[in-house]
């Protein structure tokens, strides 16, 4: 197997998959659009590469693993705004192609439960904009293309501790919302997996096995931290910015049997709970 992969968008997810594949011998080149950033990517092992300054035309016909973590824009895609047409070229050489989406693109269902076989009926305007992304990858023919649909990430960096201890932690209540999420390791050990097994055509939930409601989570990083549970606020009296707000417009249930089944993939935290505990093991 060539180990040698093209990481677009290298951000949080990906550099979880990069610590994992470097010690295995990958090279991995990784994009991102800042010189800062660069000197991170390289400072970890992975070679970095300024995009959209770089043209990525000739490493999309020789790298035959590809993965993409980049977000569309208002217009769309902005790797198939300037190389439908390559990709299209390159597919049938192509071995492996990751695709990170989210699980938005299913709407809301009312803390119901969702898999990939439900319809996507997306209530944001993220949501939309994924689905179509979607739509557009899976249309290039050949293309042996992987979505990964994530449920909301956290992990080392992104946890809810810092806000808990200096006391900013909200616990935000809007009757019968619930929520998945997936750490990060998590979607690394998928990667991995799925690397080593393509499946073109694949479109695999992520996330783990305990969707629960937000201000759960909060209040079990309060218990760990040994610090007082924040007070609970109506969602009716939070003062919060539309972003922020629009995640609470959705409420669902993911399911993730169809890559346990396909991959053999299990979470190493199938719960909240053993994912914050094993932040807090490395939370300064």
């Amino acid at each position: 197997m060539n180990k040698t992969l093209l990481s677009i968008g290298h951000g949080y997810s990906a550099q979880a998959l990069a610590r994992r594949l470097l010690p295995q011998g990958w090279r991995i080149i990784g994009t991102t659009r800042s010189a800062d950033k660069a000197r991170e990517i390289a400072a970890s092992g992975v070679e970095p590469l300024i995009w959209p300054d770089a043209d990525l035309e000739p490493l999309l016909g020789q790298i035959p693993n590809v993965l993409i973590s980049i977000g569309p824009g208002t217009d769309g895609d902005p790797i198939l705004n300037a190389y439908t047409s390559i990709v299209a070229r390159t597919a049938p050489e192509l071995r492996w192609v990751g695709y990170l989406s989210t699980t938005g693109v299913y709407g809301n269902h009312d803390g119901g439960w969702v898999d990939e076989n439900t319809a996507l009926t997306p209530t944001t305007r993220r949501g939309t904009a994924r689905m179509q992304a979607e739509s557009r990858w899976r249309a290039i023919p050949e293309l042996p293309l992987h979505i990964f649909r994530l449920a909301g990430i956290y992990g080392p960096g992104r946890g809810p501790f810092t806000k808990v201890k200096d006391g900013t932690a909200r616990r935000i209540i809007k009757k019968d919302q619930v929520f998945s999420r997936i750490h990060v390791d998590d979607i690394a050990q998928a990667l991995v997996l799925s690397l080593h097994q393509p499946t073109p055509g694949g479109i695999y939930n992520l996330c783990d096995d305990d969707p629960v409601p937000p201000q759960d989570v909060i209040a079990y990083a309060a218990a760990l931290l040994g610090v007082p549970v924040p007070p609970e606020i109506a969602i009716e009296d939070a003062d919060m910015s539309p972003m922020a707000r629009s995640f609470y417009s959705e409420s669902k249930k993911v399911r993730n049997d169809r890559i346990k089944q396909a991959l053999g993939w299990m979470p190493l935290y199938p719960s909240y709970r053993s994912g914050l505990a094993a932040i807090l093991e490395g939370y300064d």
